[in-house]
Parts: C-alpha cells; structure tokens; sequence
C-alpha cells in the first residue's frame, strides 16, 4: 500500500460507500475501508476522524462554493437569484465520478439511520452556510432561511435528478439544480 499515493481521499469515499451498501454501515469496518481503498488505516484517519464523516466528505468545499457563489452575485441580484449563483458555483465541483456515485451512496443512506442522520445534518449545514452568505448580502434573515432552504432543496432535487438521468456524461449538475430552483420559484409563487 503506498503510503502517500494521491487520491486517497476519494477511493476511501468510494470504498467506503461500496461496502456501505454492499454488507451494511454497521457491519463495514474502517480495516476493510482502507483494504478496499488500497491504504493503511493511518491514511484513513488522515483524511476522516471516522466512518460516519465519510458521507459529509464535500461538505466543507461544497458549502463554501455555495456561499461564494451567492456573495459574488451582482449587486442587484435577488435572493433566489444569489442562490442561483451560488449553485452555479457549487456544481462544479461535482463531475462525473459524483455522478457515478450517487445512486450507491443514495442506497446506503437509505440503509442506515445513522447515515440519514448525517445527511440531515448535511442539509442543515448547507442551508446555514446559504443563509449566512445571504444576510452578508443584506437580506432580511426570514427571507435569507427561506432562499437558503429553497436553495438546498433545489440542490437535493436537481442532484437526483441528475445521477438518475440516463442523458450524457457532459450533462452538468448545473443545469438540474437551476432548473429545480425555477421549479420550487414558480411552486412557492403559487402558495398564495
């Protein structure tokens, strides 16, 4: 096993969630994650304090794109417009490997209440970081929740979307989560 091989954060991620769905969260161990990675268990607590973190692995980069895609929206830009942006900037740290991935780490979230209680917290992450970055811009912290929340859940939606889909590679995340916020946008305007 090489000690300092390069990728080793993500084939730890892809190790991790093939055997989550393979034998079960419980049942997977963090030796047979690093086996499967092709690294020493030291190289596992490296890059994550234990198994659980795995599944929030982006987390960090994906709420800070998101927050820098919002606070670098034009001036003038609305809340769900700066959320727009802040998506825009946040997919493209998502590429074709994310794609892959999605459908098996979807089947072990799905299989472990632990793991729906970490990606709960995930959402919850994502939508503060959103909200944050919105009351930066100056809006009104109710209206700045709910753009965030809307924004997380057009994340949720067009991500889905996304790894479902049979179209091409070249499809980008972008254009799913954009097109679910229109969506959400045209649902909430018909609330009344």
């Amino acid at each position: 096993m090489g000690r300092w091989e390069p990728g080793a954060r993500e084939r730890l991620v892809v190790a991790a969630v093939d055997l989550f769905t393979e034998q079960g969260y419980d049942a997977t161990t963090v030796a047979q994650i690093a086996e499967r990675a092709g690294v020493t268990k030291s190289t596992f607590f490296r890059h994550f304090p234990d198994k659980r973190e795995l599944l929030v692995a982006g987390q960090e980069t994906l709420s800070r794109l998101l927050a820098e895609g919002i606070a670098d929206a034009p001036d003038d830009a609305s809340p769900l417009e700066a959320v727009a942006a802040g998506l825009g900037r946040a997919a493209t740290a998502m590429g074709p490997g994310s794609r892959e991935l999605a459908p098996r780490l979807k089947a072990a979230v799905a299989a472990s209440a632990e793991l729906q209680e970490r990606d709960t917290l995930k959402t919850v992450s994502l939508a503060a970081a959103m909200t944050t970055a919105l009351v930066s811009r100056g809006v009104p912290d109710p209206t700045a929740a709910l753009a965030g929340e809307l924004g997380v859940l057009a994340f949720k939606r067009g991500y889905a979307k996304w790894a479902e889909d049979d179209r091409g590679a070249d499809d980008e995340l972008a254009g799913y989560t954009l097109a679910a916020l229109d969506e959400l946008r045209a649902a909430s305007a018909s609330l009344g």
